[in-house]
């Protein structure tokens, strides 16, 4: 007999084996069993049945097998008892391949329902509407696009491809492998859409940076007649963050009070990052301190809206809080905290952190070593930003942009250039902050001829677009080589609209240079554009003033008193303790 003890479970249950049956293998329910099955409440209780359906020989029973896979799935840490279970069993039918890889496919890991998935088609049993969802969700975990292409095929070929299950959960899929384009196909081809479809798109769109094409989709799924449920507030609140839709974003919120779920755990975390990414710091603080439960993402969700809103002191001061209420990090709180010290200036904290990483066993995080490259970078110390570099057992793009720039703003520009040539030496392919990263080396350096022959390189060696910042290097660039006609050339030609930050370096430039007549020009743009801002008031006060011209001089000072315009005072920060 099986060494778990029947008796306590025998006498929780005497009422009803009390009654004398006779055993019949092919017919369970004349036994008890479905008794003992509602009656368990815990994985002891479940080995007590198992032990007793092992005692009178009916382990044999597919039904009786089926139900015990199940429950094991649902109150075992993990799937290693369902599994033993399911090896044992000499017969098995499709539903109990398909509550073992549903087992799988919620408990994890995700890549045994894919190999159980595959040995189900070698056995001979064919999947059916049930199997396909979690085989699907199971890739998605996974991020096994190939394997989840397979199985698509077979979802065509077996007449699965008009069930809403399976097309929700390949939108999906799609989805999180970056493949929107098939995310939408599959979704047009929907004959009916459920919740689960609409939310799909929804989520598919805003984690690949689709904002507005998910907002569309809200838009359509609310006149079709839809109510949107707590996963779809969720699903779309990054996408109002990322647009700083504020207005939007108070009316999903006011959408959760209505209907009642404001008190979800994801919502309000979601709305946190929200109105920390909105700026509106207060709201975001005051559903903090009104959170009953907290997990994690609640401390990083706030963390960060501090961080983002220039608050890094009260961001630290949280993760202190934290440490001292127990409350266990991850690498997010990590980076938010280091580079709230960045900009701060709080090196010796920094420091800190960059220990409790390594201790933590975050020291080789790429995530964590990026920011801790920026933030030595920030703080002065170029040494140190380039030790932890010099660290890192494998470097990427992002690793690689961090140090050029920090070598670029510490204004080490031979430094970025050659780490620059390493990098493509190493195999390594530059994106479009890199270049950001170069060009300002090459600026802060004054070298123009290496400027040129970089930017020119971003078009034609690696196909990547110039964008705004990319321009306004090269302005400030030849502006301060005192080439003011190329530079002003230069912007006349961009196939982009400049901005505010293209003009204001050629007006630094003609500063400079001391090119009163460029500069007016350059205001008189600046003007068109509405985006004339107290620095460009200050910086043609100054030009005015250095040409001795005290009429235009005065007359901009008193243009600036009349609307209301004030330099803000620079700020330093002093570590002290």
């Amino acid at each position: 007999m099986c060494a778990y003890s029947v008796r306590p479970l025998l006498r929780k249950l005497k009422p009803i084996t009390s009654v004398p049956f006779h055993f019949c293998p092919r017919n369970y329910h004349s036994l008890p069993f479905n008794y003992f099955f509602n009656s368990c409440s815990s994985l002891s209780d479940l080995k007590c049945i198992h032990a007793l359906i092992f005692q009178h020989g009916s382990n044999q029973n597919l039904l009786l097998s089926t139900k015990l896979v199940t429950l094991a799935s649902s109150m075992a840490p993990t799937m290693d008892y369902a599994r033993k279970l399911f090896d044992t069993m000499p017969e098995r039918d499709a539903f109990l391949w398909n509550t073992l890889i549903r087992g799988y496919a919620d408990r994890g890991p995700c890549h045994e329902a894919i190999v159980l998935y595959r040995n189900m088609h070698h056995s001979g049993l064919s999947p059916d509407n049930y199997t396909f969802p979690f085989v699907v969700r199971s890739c998605t975990v996974q991020l096994a696009l190939r394997e989840g292409k397979e199985v698509h095929c077979n979802v065509i070929k077996y007449g699965f491809h008009s069930d809403v299950f399976v097309q929700s959960s390949l939108v999906s899929m799609y989805a999180q492998s970056g493949e929107t384009l098939n995310s939408e196909i599959i979704f047009s081809d929907m004959i009916v859409k459920n919740i689960v479809s609409w939310t799909a798109m929804i989520a598919g769109y805003v984690q690949n940076g689709f904002y507005r094409e998910g907002l569309s989709v809200l838009r359509d799924m609310v006149a079709s007649g839809t109510q949107p449920n707590v996963v779809t507030l969720v699903s779309i609140l990054p996408a109002c963050a990322s647009l700083k839709f504020l207005d939007l974003g108070k009316l999903i919120h006011g959408f959760g009070i209505k209907v009642g779920v404001d008190s979800d755990m994801a919502l309000m975390n979601a709305l946190i990052a929200f109105y920390g990414k909105c700026g509106n710091l207060d709201t975001a603080r005051s559903l903090f301190k009104g959170m009953v439960v907290r997990n994690l993402v609640s401390w990083n969700a706030m963390i960060a809206a501090y961080e983002q809103n220039n608050a890094g002191t009260d961001a630290i001061k949280l993760f202190r809080r934290m440490q001292t209420e127990n409350v266990e990090y991850d690498y997010i709180t990590i980076v938010s905290v280091i580079s709230a010290c960045a900009s701060l200036g709080a090196l010796n904290t920094g420091r800190w952190l960059h220990e409790l990483a390594r201790m933590k066993g975050f020291g080789t995080n790429a995530s964590i070593t990026n920011v801790l490259i920026d933030m030595y970078a920030k703080c002065g110390n170029i040494d140190l930003a380039k030790d932890v570099f010099q660290g890192l057992p494998d470097k990427s793009v992002v690793s690689w942009t961090s140090i050029i720039g920090a070598c670029a703003s510490h204004g080490h520009g031979d430094d970025a250039l050659m780490l620059f040539s390493m990098m493509k030496e190493q195999g390594t392919k530059p994106n479009s902050f890199t270049f950001t990263a170069v060009l300002t080396a090459c600026r802060h350096a004054g070298l123009v001829e290496e400027g040129r022959k970089h930017f020119e390189s971003m078009i034609k060696d690696y196909s990547i677009s110039p964008g705004v910042e990319h321009y306004a290097c090269m302005v400030d660039l030849l502006g301060r080589a005192g080439c003011l006609l190329e530079a002003y050339k230069f912007i006349e030609t961009m196939p982009v609209e400049p901005d505010a930050g293209v003009w204001g370096a050629l007006l630094s430039a003609c500063r400079i240079h001391g090119n009163v007549e460029l500069a007016e020009l350059v205001v008189a743009r600046l003007s068109r554009l509405d985006t004339q801002t107290v620095t460009s008031y200050v910086l043609m006060s100054n030009i005015y003033a250095e040409a001795s011209r005290w009429e235009d001089e005065a007359r901009l000072r008193n243009l600036m008193r009349k609307k209301l315009l004030k330099k803000l005072p620079g700020q330093s920060f002093v570590e002290v303790n």
